[in-house]
């Protein structure tokens, strides 16, 4: 298990690196409250996620909530195909375009 590690880049850019797993996204899911901006968007790098669950999906999708209840666009770049390829099969591909 690699841990799931969330760098902030910038004041808007998140990077987002290791397993997103039921296993590894503990600590890292209160994010949404602590990454607060002032800006509109807010970006998410995924190129660095080497595996993503149905829990890692969820997760995106509990941050997506708390983020738009900001005011606050969550736009998600560079996704593994394993996330596409969930994201399809639950039907939540629009919730992030």
């Amino acid at each position: 298990m690699t841990k799931l590690v969330i760098s902030q880049v910038d004041e808007q850019h998140f990077r987002v690196s290791g397993e997103l797993t039921r296993s590894s996204i503990g600590d890292e899911k209160h994010l949404g409250s602590q990454a607060i901006t002032k800006h509109k968007i807010c970006y998410f790098d995924l190129s660095d996620v080497s595996r993503v669950d149905t829990a890692g999906l969820a997760w995106l999708i509990h941050t997506f909530a708390q983020y738009k209840q900001q005011g606050i666009r969550l736009e998600l770049q560079n996704l593994p195909e394993q996330l596409q390829n969930l994201m399809q099969l639950g039907q939540v591909t629009t919730l992030f375009e």
